[in-house]
This record gives structure tokens, C-alpha cells and sequence, in this order.
């Protein structure tokens, strides 16, 4: 069967199961929309190729499938490319694919042309630029295994417009064959047995869970773990929800803005089980003085991150599923040969750390509006499955901090690269993979104002996801720190409470828009945006500026240094 380059691609896309891509067409890349009309794949019209990458991380985040985006040449690639940047940082799955000039005028400076293979190649796991359209089955079928295998992460197929238009014999390959690329997924059984020796010896251990256990469906292996050993569970920001919240053993989040708890449990454990954590200088503060009686047992199935930043007592390299099924298994074995160590006086250190170093806020009934009593009643008043989306500063530290996460694939964020403008096509992205399911977005009032064009996109698709703006007419993060740490010289980090008007702007992309500023409005508004299910929703939450996320660890600084709250921040710890 004959088929252009065009057509087989589409055809390979949906040979992969893609049921739905993001994308905005352009010239390069217009032979393969042509085909598009006829396949069974939902295409959803973006404003911005921005909007394209983060609908499509959104989606893999809340489905696990890899996100698929398409987007013609030049300027339109290098748009994308933060998205890119974003999902390798975070490691997710997405399939990236850009129209290019034609191959028999690359290099001539041809209109919308750039190197997107050059420009993507330190953001991407793999990129292929397609020369042949005979090449194209095969390259489809390796882009989404690379995509989706070991570490996850986004790849890019760069399509030149000649090679769409030629023709070539269809077929599909039967398998994958890279030679140089073959992750290793089953973790070596003697450490693993190291692994639990050593947790049969440690007195104050604690299990370091980052964002790899929701890459590898680990979760349920997680819990069994911590249940069968009785160790309290951290995770990272990346792996809210991959442990209850409401769990006895839960500890929470750890890191710069994790709670007290967490970030002293670690800085006084002797064991830290690190499972597809990367030990980030979030979570580390000042390596040299983290958690500096610890041994160190690291899972992960990227060997690059072993030793990359603390040195581990016993490597393993492998799935964090597997390994953990595997780990489950020495446990048993080990316990059935000798006593563990008695917990019971390190659970007692934890259980009163928590009662006296809650998180703590206070909202008066005549006082302004609080940001954390926002987060608060929307997690009340929300399904306990809701989706949350967050975009980057103090509003997805508060969201991460005070939401109960107790379901996995339930947060959406973005990590590594701290993307500002992520939350608003990726809560999209999220309610496309998931539209059963009720998503809001919780975004600051900089961070929407960079992506916000992508509600016109919600609307016109008929997709219903709900932003909540804390709105405090500031970059709220930028002024905490230039507040702590730059004596309060406040340099270009304010906004304006009025301008643009969020309620209007809303209406005016085809949502219902709410102004809230007095606190007993703040439940009833939520109720109302609850029930309306045919259109996306905005509230503009008029919060009080002044507040600040604790507690915080200063960048740089040991995490000894905590500051919890407005009384220890001019002293500079506690």
C-alpha cells in the first residue's frame, strides 16, 4: 500500500494507540494536517505551541500515556521547546513532532527555518530528523519507546515538508531494534539483599520517595513496603499522591518549603531509602550538611543519578517498581532470620515534631482574604479525586503543602525546570485524559497572565477545567525572597490588583468568571464553580499580599536552618 510520508506518519501515530494530539499547523507541517481530517485521532487547536507541550504533559501526567503535540517549523519549534525542557526535567513522556523545511533546502536559511534537531537535542531523550519517508513506521515506533521506557521523557520526530509529500510502502515494524539503547529495569539481587540488611539495622530510618514511583505504577508497591517495615514515607513534590497523605506514616513533602517534620526527619534519620529520588538541591539545601548521619540506599532506573549528588551506601539500579517488589521479598527473608531494631522511640520523635511544628496560618472573618484558606476550602469542597494543576511560586507551594494527596496521579506540577504558565494547558492536557474527572487548577496571577490565551482553546473544545487565580498583584515568590534576603527592595515584582480585570478577561474567552474578596464568599463561589460542567471557570481570589510560604529553607543554606514562620525569618532560622 502506497502511502505518503504524511499519511504514514498519521497512520504510525495511530498504530501507537494516540487517540488525541495538541498542536497548531503552519506551512512546514501542513501535508501531515492533510491526512489528519480523515484519522481517528482528536486533534485539539491550541493558541500557542507553548500551550501544545504542556496540554500534552498534562495529559501524560494524569494518564501515564505519552502526550503527543505537533507543531510546524521555526518559530513554532522553538516555542515548544520549554515544554520540552519542562518534561525532561520532570521526566515525562511526550512525542513531539515538528514540520521542517524541505530537506533539499536545509542549511539555505529557507523561510521558518532553524536546527530543532540542534536547538532540542540537550532537551530531549532522542530526536530523529526523517530524511526518508520510508523511515517514517520505524522512526514512530522507536520515538514512542524511547519515550515511554526507563527513564521517561519527551522525544522529537523533525519531519522535513518534501519528505511528507513523497511516497513510500506502507508496513509497521514488528519490534524495536536500538542496539545502544537498553535500560535496565531489574535491580542486582545482591544489593538488594544489602538494601535489606541495612534497614533491618538503621534505628531512624526514613523512605525518601520522589517522583519515580508514579513514572514506574509503583505506588501500591510503596505502601506495601512502608506497611511491612513501619517506616514513615516522605515525598517529594513530584511525588505528591504517590503515598496517602491521610496514611499513619505519611510525613509529607520535604525540601525548601516542605514542613518541619519532613525536612528534620531527614536531617536526623540514619537510613535514607531514596526510591526514584534525585536528591535535588531542593530537597538537600546545602549537600554538605544533609542528612549527615545517614547511609544512603538509592533506587532508580537512570544510573546517571547513582553518586550524582550523595553517594550511596547501596545502588541500585532498576525500576522502582520492581525493585521494591523485589525489596519486599529480602525484607521478609531478612526478618525471618534475626529481630529488627524497636522504632517505636523514632515514631514517638516524629508524632511530636508534628504536633509542635504544624502548618499554621490565620484567617479572621474580617481580615483579608488568605491564599491558604483558598487551597483549603477548594480541597474541602472538591471530589477526593479531584486533579490539581499548579503552575510555579507560592501558590503550588501552598497547594503541595495543605492539599491532601491521597490518591496517585492526582498532582500536576511542574519541578525541575519551575516552569511559570504550566498550569493552565496542563490542567487541559489533564481533563482531556481524564474528562470523568474534576480538574482545577490552582495558578498565581503572573503565571496566568502568561498562558491564559489557552482558555479560549477550553472553550471552543467544550473542556470544563476550573482555575482559582490567588490573586496578590505581585510575583509573589520573587517579592517573598527579594522581602527576606534583599532587605525589601522590591525590583519590578509587582503587578496590579486590577489590571487586566480576570473576571472580564474570563468571560471574554468564553468562561465563567468570579471575583472573590471577602472570605465568607469563598466557599459558596466554589460551589458555584462546581456545578457548571459545559464551560471552563475562573475565580479571581483577591488574596492578601503579604503572606509568605513557610516554612523555608534559604537557598544555599542547610536545612538546619529552617525558618518557620514571620517570628524566626529576620533571625534567619530557628
Amino acid at each position: 500500500m502506497k502511502l505518503t510520508g504524511a499519511q504514514a506518519l498519521i497512520k504510525s501515530l495511530e498504530m501507537e494507540g494516540t487517540e488525541v494530539m495538541f498542536g497548531l499547523p503552519g506551512g512546514a507541517i501542513l501535508p501531515v494536517y492533510d491526512p489528519l481530517i480523515d484519522s481517528s485521532i482528536r486533534h485539539i487547536l491550541v493558541r500557542h505551541e507553548q500551550g501544545a507541550g504542556h496540554m500534552a504533559e498534562g495529559y501524560a501526567h494524569a494518564t501515564g500515556r505519552p502526550g503527543v503535540a505537533m507543531v510546524t517549523s521555526g518559530p513554532a519549534a522553538t516555542n515548544i521547546v520549554t515544554p520540552l525542557c519542562n518534561a525532561y526535567m520532570d521526566s515525562i513522556p511526550i512525542v513531539v513532532v515538528t514540520g521542517q523545511v524541505p530537506y533539499s533546502v536545509i542549511g539555505s536559511d529557507a523561510f521558518q527555518e532553524c536546527d530543532t534537531v540542534g536547538i532540542t537535542m540537550p532537551v530531549t531523550k532522542h530526536n530523529w530528523l526523517i530524511t526518508d519517508p520510508q523511515d517514517v513506521p520505524r522512526v514512530i515506533r522507536e520515538a514512542f519507546h524511547v519515550a515511554t521506557t526507563g527513564r521517561p521523557g519527551p522525544v522529537l520526530v523533525d519531519m522535513p515538508k518534501d519528505v511528507s509529500n513523497q511516497e513510500m510502502e506502507w508496513y509497521w515494524p514488528d519490534d524495536v531494534d536500538l542496539p545502544g539503547y537498553k535500560p535496565n529495569t531489574k535491580g542486582h539481587a545482591k544489593q538488594i539483599k544489602d538494601a535489606a540488611r541495612l534497614m533491618g539495622e538503621a534505628e531512624r530510618p526514613v523512605i525518601y520517595a520522589g517522583g519515580g514511583i508514579l513514572k514506574a505504577r509503583a505506588a501500591e508497591t510503596l505502601r506495601e513496603l512502608a506497611e511491612l517495615t513501619g517506616i514513615h514515607v516522605i515525598t517529594t513534590l513530584m511525588a505528591r499522591g504517590s503515598f496517602p497523605d491521610d496514611h499513619p506514616l505519611a510525613l509529607g513533602m520535604p525540601g525548601m518549603h516542605g514542613n518541619f517534620t519532613a525536612v528534620t526527619s531527614m536531617q536526623k534519620s540514619d537510613l535514607l531509602i531514596a526510591l526514584g529520588s534525585r536528591f535535588d538541591d531542593r530537597v538537600t539545601g546545602k549537600v554538605g550538611s544533609f542528612a549527615p548521619d545517614a547511609k544512603v540506599i538509592h533506587v532508580d532506573v537512570d544510573p546517571a543519578e547513582l553518586g550524582k549528588v550523595r553517594r550511596p551506601d547501596v545502588p541500585i539500579v532498576g525500576d522502582c517498581r520492581l525493585v521494591i517488589e523485589e525489596l519486599v521479598k529480602a525484607v521478609k527473608a531478612d526478618r525471618s532470620k534475626r529481630d529488627w531494631p524497636d522504632l517505636s522511640a523514632w515514631d514517638r520523635q516524629l508524632e511530636d515534631w508534628k504536633r509542635e511544628f504544624p502548618l499554621k496560618y490565620d484567617q479572621h472573618d474580617d481580615g483579608p482574604l488568605k491564599p491558604q484558606h483558598c487551597i483549603e476550602s477548594l480541597r474541602d469542597n472538591t471530589p477526593d479525586d479531584t486533579i490539581v494543576v499548579a503552575g510555579v511560586g507560592q501558590h503550588q507551594m501552598w497547594t503541595s503543602q495543605l492539599w491532601h494527596f491521597n490518591h496517585p496521579y492526582t498532582w500536576v506540577n511542574s519541578g525541575g525546570l519551575g516552569t511559570m504558565g504550566f498550569a493552565v494547558p496542563a490542567s487541559i492536557g489533564a481533563k482531556v485524559g481524564k474528562p470523568e474527572r474534576m480538574v482545577w487548577a490552582v495558578d498565581g496571577d503572573g503565571c496566568f497572565q502568561m498562558t491564559a490565551q489557552e482558555l479560549v482553546t477550553a472553550s471552543a473544545e467544550r473542556i470544563p477545567v476550573k482555575i482559582a487565580i490567588l490573586n496578590n498583584a505581585y510575583l509573589g515568590m520573587v517579592r517573598q525572597w527579594q522581602e527576606l534576603f534583599y532587605e525589601e527592595r522590591y525590583s519590578e515584582v509587582y503587578l496590579s490588583p486590577d489590571l487586566p480585570d480576570y473576571t472580564k478577561w474570563a468571560e471574554a474567552m468564553g468562561c465563567v468568571g468570579f471575583r472573590v474578596d471577602d472570605p465568607s464568599d469563598v466557599v459558596p463561589t466554589i460551589e458555584k464553580a462546581n456545578e457548571i460542567d459545559d464551560r471552563p471557570v475562573v475565580i479571581d481570589f483577591r488574596v492578601d499580599y503579604r503572606e509568605k510560604v513557610y516554612p523555608m529553607v534559604p537557598a544555599g543554606g542547610s536545612n538546619d536552618d529552617i525558618i518557620l514562620g514571620p517570628e524566626t525569618d529576620k533571625a534567619g532560622g530557628r
